[in-house]
């Protein structure tokens, strides 16, 4: 590749700003960046998207076929596999040169028992357009939807949008029967809505000033939404509060939670106006939660369970739970799904996703087999309660994500979908594998891998090494078009399967949070040599990458062991911890002091995030070249935090950083799939340059 022609970086203005906390006091200089009214912020982001993309000119052809490759893999105009709620099959169509889906129905048909298809992903005959989101984002740089919630009779339809990335969501009702949008207007409304039974009533939630959803409203069809009533509001700011409708649509669940903490509540749905009852009532440091099936509901919790156990209690007076499925140790039950006949429990062992049948009335329980040696399993949506049959999504590192109908008597399982790949891609060109780094206390660290058949293990091949640790998510094997691109240059992926995930069970999260925070960013760095010594690739041929609080994690490796890689990618990284989690006036801080600790509070919090917190340990060391991608609408991890994080390091030493901000998104970036796609082009050629100059 050629050399990218010489660019002056930005100098961000200094500007002392002092904090103090339990006796210390610290100096930042570019605390003023978070003043995003202020012209000066948005004068040096566009200053710094300036100079990268000066400094990235270099990589415009390759950005270009990049991005012509996963076009070229992808079958644009396309059908999801129908899903059958009612009378209806329920669907996504995307369209060739268009950048959103388009929600659709269609009726079923007599002795229609199979979902309908078309070979080339065009309209079903009968279909009924129920959202497109293309004419919802005509005039607009972001659009997202929010919630997409038909009414069980399968007249109304509740949905929202956003429109600046920010998760500010404005909620509609649709009359299916004449296409009309009520006046049913509702502003700064969050994800998540609930029907009543006969979808006169809907169920919805908001906000407070730090972005917590704590208040669930009840709403009217067809009245102004003066007239909405707060059902259930959330005084403790360390609890978030959600609201769903369950699959039996006999109850509106409204589920409050904090990290560590949990309370259900639940409405009868044909009594919308009636008070919420509490299943059982909070005690810290117990999660439960709750699905509806028959006589009784089912309670997922963590009572003296560290992986969780399953048990049931009254519908009619709940009260002591009686067990169904008892504790296990290392077997992480993750979730509870009934139908009428049959419950089907999502779990993980052995760093493996899986899903356990309960037939109701027997006790021939039995678990899912599956092929390959990795891989992820879980439910998809699954509408209807009296069923047989339930629908289940399956990937691999080397398998496209494939859409299964598994029957839960017969016990056969049906494909009705795999992703389509175009252009000749074959599954045996790649190979993947599990193997295991040892970490500084002795601890064994998963690491899962795939790369073109036959690379060779002898340090030269380029790799890239992903990682997150944190919030108990599990970073399970996923497909992805383009990063084949990456595959057939001869560039081997790595997810480092860290401690503070989920991956291997409770146990696994609880030694990589608060107190425990550094295993996640040790645990990184010994994937990333033994990489190294297991002839997988060399330190100047691995570049490492994440995202949010996996962003956080390569600001901390970074400053770790900058020696172990030849280029790291942050992207919406959480860089200035713990300025952030010392401002409770910020979007989600108080909420997450059950995840890092209290730094306000409590003094060895404060010391332990400090001696952390990427921006408070940039020193004068040769950093890796950094790429940091934020977004200026993000609301989870504000912009500032990377802006603030590139600027000292430039001002430390001399090392090569780019900033780039989308100055009309939100936290997941773009919004189109076209535009995400070029987003990928962008980060994948700046990864290949830094492999091929390695």
């Amino acid at each position: 590749m050629t050399t990218e022609p010489a660019a002056t970086p930005p100098v961000a203005k200094r500007v002392p700003a002092e904090r103090t906390h339990h006796g210390d006091t610290v100096v930042d200089e570019y605390a003023w960046l978070a003043d995003k009214e202020d012209p000066d912020t948005i004068a040096y982001l566009k200053a710094e998207n300036t100079y990268t993309e000066a400094a990235t000119a270099h990589l415009k052809e390759l950005r270009e076929t990049l991005f012509e490759e996963t076009k070229r893999r992808t079958k644009e105009t396309d059908l999801s596999v129908p899903s059958r709620k009612g009378g209806y099959w329920y669907y996504t169509r995307t369209v060739e040169g268009q950048q959103y889906g388009i929600q659709c129905r269609r009726a079923v048909r007599d002795g229609e028992t199979d979902p309908p298809s078309t070979v080339d992903g065009t309209p079903l005959d009968g279909e009924e357009v129920l959202l497109d989101g293309n004419a919802l984002a005509e005039g607009h740089e972001f659009f997202a939807l929010g919630t997409f919630d038909v009414s069980p009779d399968g007249r109304w339809l509740a949905y929202s949008t956003d429109f600046a990335g920010d998760e500010r969501f404005t909620l509609r009702v649709k009359d299916l029967n004449t296409g009309e949008v009520l006046g049913d207007e509702v502003p700064d409304t969050f994800y998540g809505t609930a029907w009543s039974a006969t979808g006169s009533t809907l169920f919805y939630l908001t906000v407070d000033e730090a972005w917590r959803p704590y208040r669930v409203w009840r709403h009217a069809v067809g009245t102004p939404a003066g007239d909405d009533v707060i059902v259930y509001e959330e005084s403790d700011e360390r609890f978030w509060v959600g609201v769903d409708l369950t699959r039996s649509e006999n109850f509106v669940v409204i589920d409050v939670h904090s990290k560590v903490t949990s309370e259900v509540l639940v409405i009868p749905a044909s009594n919308p106006t009636g008070e919420p009852a509490v299943i059982a009532p909070r005690r810290q440091g117990v999660e439960y939660s709750v699905e509806h099936h028959g006589h009784r509901f089912l309670i997922l919790h963590n009572d003296g369970a560290e992986d969780f156990a399953l048990a049931y209690t009254s519908a009619d007076a709940p009260g002591e739970w009686a067990t169904l499925i008892p504790h296990s140790p290392g077997t992480r039950l993750e979730s509870v799904d009934a139908f009428a006949n049959h419950l089907v429990v999502s779990l993980r062992k052995d760093g493996l996703t899986g899903l356990r049948v309960l037939p109701v009335g027997s006790t021939d329980t039995y678990d899912i087999d599956f092929p390959e040696p990795l891989y992820s399993v879980g439910l998809e949506a699954n509408p209807e309660y009296a069923t047989a049959t339930v629908r289940l999504h399956y990937a691999s590192l080397v398998t496209p994500d494939s859409v299964y109908d598994y029957d839960l008597v017969t016990r056969e399982m049906v494909l009705r979908k795999q992703k389509p790949v175009l252009g000749g891609f074959d599954p045996a060109a790649y190979e993947q594998h599990r193997d295991w780094a040892l970490a500084d206390d002795g601890t064994r660290v998963p690491i899962s891998l795939v790369c073109k058949a036959g690379t060779p293990r002898d340090g030269s091949a380029p790799c890239v090494i992903y990682g997150y640790g944190s919030y108990e998510a599990s970073m399970d094997p996923w497909f992805s078009i383009p990063r084949l691109s990456l595959l057939d240059r001869g560039v081997i992926f790595a997810v480092a399967h860290i401690r503070g995930g989920g991956e291997l069970g409770r146990r696994w999260y609880e030694d990589g949070k608060m107190l425990a925070k550094k295993n996640t960013f040790t645990d990184f760095v010994a994937c990333a040599r033994h990489l190294v010594k297991a002839g997988w690739t060399s330190s100047d041929r691995l570049v490492a990458r994440g995202g949010s609080a996996g962003g956080l994690l390569m600001g901390a490796v970074a400053n770790l062991a900058p020696d172990a890689f030849a280029g790291v990618v942050a992207q919406v990284p959480f860089v200035d911890a713990l300025n952030s989690i010392l401002d409770p006036s910020l979007p989600l801080t108080v909420t997450e002091w059950e995840e890092w600790g209290n730094p306000l509070d409590d003094p060895e919090v404060y010391a332990y995030m400090k001696s952390y917190t990427p921006y408070e340990n940039v020193s004068a060391v040769d950093y890796p070249p950094i790429l940091a991608v934020t977004s200026l609408n993000d609301t989870r991890v504000l912009y500032h935090e990377p802006a603030k994080w590139i600027a000292r390091l430039r001002a430390t030493t001399s090392g090569t950083y780019l900033l780039k901000t989308e100055m009309g998104a939100g936290h997941g970036g773009p919004s189109g799939r076209y535009d995400s796609w070029k987003e990928e082009a962008f980060v994948a050629s700046w990864v290949l340059d830094r492999l091929d100059r390695a």
